[in-house]
């Protein structure tokens, strides 16, 4: 990361400190911190900061945006939390099982509250609206995924539709904004979001695989979203590929959502035998390369490398 954005990383974190902060309700600093502080890589800020100053932004709202966004983020772990009664998040305990589902939930929605504070801050309608409208579709996404959970016959159009929601709604607008704030060029405004939805897709892609052992070290528990009945990719590719003894445990594992002891091995297995892992990495690794080629319409120079590499990292964790 180039040295300048890194002080505005360092800005971005003191704000972050200072609007979490209640006067009144010591808990909320208490539960936003613990998530916050866990270190997360901060890469929705980093996008803001980095796509801003490669369209040539001299001010000092895209530290604004950028605590914005990762407000966002973490009011929506917050409340995923908790609908997924997660137990562990970046290898540490949840703030819904330190605290209470109460506190998360509230909490959740005080971020949401000062994420609003901060775009408005702005005075710019249009990221208003971009930021709104992210918002909104990230719920929509999560609402989405849990109503297509132990769907057996989900697709993989419908996959994306969830994906596109619930993760890259946000990427794709934490570079919009930095491109907006920045009077980029229409086409380069476009190019941000094609970079941020793409890359979205492809982290989300490389999580589901991470969730089958395809990474050491993630903080996250193995086997969740089987045990939750999410129709992830390597799922859904492994489930249009099964037969006889497959189908009957995928109908038993994800329809009827009896996971017993053994079943997330036997669940591995397949999806290695199928290919279904195998054509997850690759579609992941498409996407990331979708990214780097809506790069080609940026101003390029040292931080338009840096988002280049920022994709291939995000692969980089099950290559």
């Amino acid at each position: 990361m180039q040295s300048h954005l890194a002080e505005k990383m360092d800005a971005v974190n003191t704000l972050i400190r200072t609007r979490m902060a209640s006067e009144h309700a010591p808990r909320i600093p208490e539960v936003t911190a613990h998530l916050v502080e866990a270190g997360g890589k901060r890469i929705r800020p980093l996008l803001t900061l980095a796509a801003a100053d490669i369209c040539g932004y001299q001010g000092d709202h895209d530290v604004r945006l950028a605590a914005t966004v990762e407000f966002i983020h973490t009011a929506t772990l917050l409340h995923d939390d908790v609908v997924d009664e997660s137990d562990q998040r970046r290898g540490r305990p949840t703030a819904n099982l330190l605290w209470d589902n109460q506190s998360s939930v509230l909490v959740g929605d005080y971020l949401f509250a000062r994420s609003f504070q901060l775009m408005v801050e702005t005075g710019s309608l249009r990221v208003l609206d971009i930021l709104a409208n992210a918002a909104a579709v990230i719920a929509e996404g999560e609402v989405l995924q849990l109503s297509v959970a132990r769907n057996l016959g989900v697709t993989e159009e419908t996959y994306i539709k969830v994906v596109r929601g619930k993760t890259a709604a946000l990427f794709a607008a934490a570079t919009q904004v930095g491109g907006v704030i920045a009077e980029a060029t229409e086409d380069e405004i476009e190019a941000l979001w094609a970079y941020g939805d793409a890359l979205g897709i492809s982290f989300q892609m490389v999580d589901d695989l991470i969730d089958y052992g395809d990474a050491a070290d993630t903080g996250k528990n193995t086997g969740d979203d089987l045990r939750e009945g999410k129709m992830t990719m390597p799922v859904i590719l492994a489930i249009a590929r099964a037969e006889g003894d497959d189908m009957a445990f995928w109908e038993r594992v994800i329809g009827k959502g009896k996971v017993e002891e053994g079943d997330v091995a036997r669940a591995t297995e397949i999806l290695h035998r199928t290919g279904a892992l195998d054509t997850t990495r690759d579609r992941a690794l498409e996407w990331s390369a979708a990214a780097k080629e809506a790069l080609d319409l940026l101003p390029q120079g040292p931080l338009t490398d840096t988002l280049s590499d920022l994709a291939d990292y995000v692969v980089a964790r099950i290559s």
